[in-house]
Formats: C-alpha cells, sequence, structure tokens
C-alpha cells in the first residue's frame, strides 16, 4: 500500500511540474520491463522523440498501458534534459502472461463438466495472445486462437480463431423440450482497426458448419432429428473504451456493439442476422475514511435477432452467459435485455492477492422465437436473481481472478445454484 501511495505522488507531483512545461521531448525511455519488449511499447505509444510535450497525450499512454494483459501497474516520469528537451520515462510492473485456465460446471444432465486452457498473452513480448482449450461437456471440444490487436502498429492488427465445439443442447418444442448432440466447426479471420484510443473495429468472416443429432426427448414432424449445414457468418464490432484500470479497480464507460450477418448454402434455411450491445460501467466507491476499496459495475445487453419460430433461437437464458443461478440453456429467444449489477468490496489486499466480496443482481427478459416485444413482459420470461459471491484475485497475473457465485431466483419458477469461472463476471 505504501509503495502505491509513493508512486502516485510522483505521477501527481510530476502532471503538476509538466503542466506549466512547454518543451520538446527528447526521448522515450521505458524502465521495469521483463518479457515485454521496451521497442514494443514505444511502437504502441504517442509520445515518441521530436513530439511536443503533452501530459493529456502522456495520461493516454499510461491508460494504453495500463489495458495490456502484460501489465499490472505503469506510470510516468519526466526530467528536463537541456533547453527545452525532456526526457520521458514510462515505468511499468510486469504481468505473468501465461496462464491457465480451469473452469468447471455440471451439464444439464447434472455430469461432471470441464474445459481446461493455457494461454500466453505475451507471445514474443508483443501483446499477442496465443492459446488453446480442451472441453469436456459430455462430449469433447477444443479450440485455438490467435490474437495480435498491435501486429503492424497501435492501429492495425489481426485475429484467427478455430474450434470444434460439441455439446448436448436442449431444443424446446411445443410439445416438450428434446436433447440434440450439437458441434459447431469454425475457423474465423478479422481484421483490428484502432481509429484512435478510444473508438475501434473489428471486422472479418467466419466460414463454420453446424450438425445437429438428435439423442432424446420430444419430437416434431417439422423439426428434423438431424441436419447438417454449411454456413458463412460476416462479423463486425464497433467497441468505445473510456475504461481506466488500477490492479483490481475498474472505472469509467465501454460499450461493445456486434452485429453478423449469416447465410446458408441450404437453400431451405434463410439468411440470418443477430446483433447485440453491451454497455458497461464502473466507478469506484470510497469508505468513510476516504479510501477507494469498493468497485460498482454494471452491465446492460440489449440484443435482437431475425425472429424466426425456429426452436434454434440464438439468445439463450444460461448461468455462465447472463443470469447466474438459473443453470445452463434452459430457454431460447430472438431477442434479451440484460441488466447485471454488482458490488464488489475488497476485504483484503495485499502487493500480490486480494479477497473481494460481492453483491449482485441479475435480472433479464427474452423474446419467444416469433413473437413480439410484447414477450419482454411476460412474467414467463422474465428472470431476477440477487446472490452474493467471491473473488480471489492474483494481481500480478493476468486475468487470474476465481470466481464463485451464488445465485437465488426470486421470480416464478426460479431455480438456485453455484456458478464458478475464471475472470470477473463481467
Amino acid at each position: 500500500m505504501l509503495q502505491r501511495v509513493l508512486i502516485l505522488m510522483v505521477c501527481c507531483i510530476t502532471a503538476v511540474q509538466l503542466a506549466g512545461q512547454e518543451g520538446e521531448v527528447l526521448d522515450l525511455k521505458v524502465q521495469g520491463t521483463k518479457r515485454l519488449k521496451p521497442s514494443f511499447i514505444k511502437l504502441i505509444s504517442d509520445i515518441k522523440p521530436g513530439v511536443a510535450l503533452d501530459s493529456a497525450v502522456i495520461n493516454q499512454d499510461i491508460i494504453r498501458l495500463k489495458r495490456l494483459p502484460a501489465v499490472a501497474h505503469a506510470y510516468f516520469q519526466v526530467f528536463k534534459s537541456h533547453d527545452n528537451f525532456y526526457n520521458v520515462f514510462y515505468n511499468v510492473e510486469e504481468n505473468i502472461t501465461i496462464n491457465p485456465q480451469v473452469n468447471f460446471y455440471t451439464t444439464n444432465d447434472d455430469e461432471f463438466a470441464y474445459r481446461l486452457g493455457l494461454y500466453e498473452y505475451n507471445l514474443l513480448g508483443r501483446n499477442i495472445g496465443f492459446g488453446g482449450f480442451y472441453q469436456k461437456d459430455i462430449f469433447s471440444s477444443y479450440g485455438i486462437n490467435f490474437r495480435a490487436p498491435f501486429l503492424f502498429n497501435n492501429n492495425v492488427g489481426l485475429a484467427i480463431n478455430f474450434q470444434s465445439l460439441t455439446t448436448q443442447e436442449p431444443v424446446f418444442l411445443d410439445n416438450g423440450t428434446a436433447d440434440y448432440k450439437y458441434n459447431n466447426t469454425s475457423i474465423e479471420i478479422l481484421g483490428l482497426y484502432a481509429f484512435n484510443f478510444k473508438h475501434r473495429v473489428e471486422l472479418g468472416v467466419n466460414f463454420f458448419n453446424e450438425d445437429y443429432l438428435y439423442l432424446n426427448g420430444a419430437t416434431d414432424v417439422s423439426v428434423p432429428q438431424a441436419f447438417n449445414v454449411d454456413k458463412i457468418l460476416l462479423k463486425g464490432i464497433y467497441e468505445y473504451d473510456a475504461l481506466k484500470y488500477d490492479f483490481q479497480y475498474v472505472s469509467g464507460f465501454k460499450s461493445t456493439f456486434n452485429v453478423q450477418y449469416v447465410q446458408a448454402n441450404a437453400v431451405t434455411l434463410p439468411d440470418f442476422t443477430i446483433w447485440w450491445n453491451d454497455f458497461r460501467y464502473f466507478a469506484r466507491i470510497r469508505d468513510k475514511d476516504g479510501i477507494y476499496d469498493g468497485n460498482f459495475a454494471t452491465r446492460l445487453r440489449l440484443g435482437l435477432a431475425t425472429n424466426a419460430d425456429s426452436p434454434f433461437a440464438p439468445f439463450s437464458v444460461d448461468n455462465n452467459l447472463n443470469i447466474r443461478g438459473v443453470g445452463n440453456t434452459i430457454d431460447r429467444g430472438t431477442g434479451v435485455v440484460v441488466l447485471n449489477a454488482e458490488y464488489r468490496q475488497t476485504l483484503a489486499d495485499r502487493d500480490w492477492f486480494t479477497i473481494q466480496g460481492v453483491g449482485f443482481v441479475d435480472a433479464g427478459s427474452w423474446r419467444n422465437p416469433g413473437g413480439d416485444f410484447g414477450d419482454f413482459g411476460d412474467d414467463q420470461n422474465l428472470r431476477v436473481y440477487p446472490g452474493l459471491g467471491l473473488r480471489f484475485i492474483h494481481k500480478k497475473i493476468f486475468n487470474a481472478t476465481f470466481r464463485v457465485d451464488y445465485g437465488y431466483g426470486v421470480t416464478s419458477n426460479s431455480t438456485s445454484g453455484f456458478v464458478f469461472g475464471i475472470g470477473q463476471y463481467f
């Protein structure tokens, strides 16, 4: 804690001094790096030798650095060299970025399921993410991911993803529920472009195959018991990111808009469009002594899809996605409104480890396949789940947050249950 206070004092004093300076950057120096390449930090920074000394630009660079998986914390210093020339120092505290991932949960048949993965988020010291996973959820699945947001400069990047995901999926028919074995094998290529510090887009294409095979349960003559189809998905993502990070604390606003257009090679299947927008807002909360040790966090998701009267609707009601405690894929819809709100209170905070207590409320409603907007107000579609949870956070390992939450439904036909995972829920 004392170290963080001293760093904050250095930054404040430097910022006050910098505000009254008019000069030119002689050199940018990077200190504290171990695996992260100083040349990479210089590549993505807007402060460079020969530019005007500007505290706003420097602060923007520091926020950008804190967003990197490889950076646990960063701050700056400015020292006069001669005349109106100054040396700028970026001081970096690195995260451990080789990150094993372990998730476990129960299936719809109460069988044990798990996902094991290993990811490197700082490959070659250039903030490149690469890794893969193996999942056992009744059936076996696997995937490989590559993501380099700064592959060429601080504007242009590339992402490539491959996965073969096989699960047992409930399909909701008029006369009951059927279980299908579902496989999705896909390869996706995305171009990444950042317009500036806060605005970026992703554009790409996904070639995938969907294979449904009936296992058991209800049947319907209008619903095939087996079909296999190749599809092409065009994807676009626009993100506005004004979040600020200070170890486990987050503040600010972020909006992510995702739109997809799907075309199948089968004449009997219509083209399909889906979009959703996630709005996130975070605020740091002070205690009675004026110390920031709490975090208020919210996520609002609004989404719509082509309103086909199909049992294979895209938006699902699920423990691991939107409503903690509700169960695994208990319903589907062609529209969604979900609000997740939680308060994270720091219970213990050390140099490398933090424990948070969490109180939350998850609430949402869905539009039935082929239904109308009135479905959002239907009691049968509305779900409200308050609950409590804990977070165990390793502050020097990227995304090393183990979470456990217990959600309890208060609306009609509700359930309750635990949800485990790695990383904050949102």
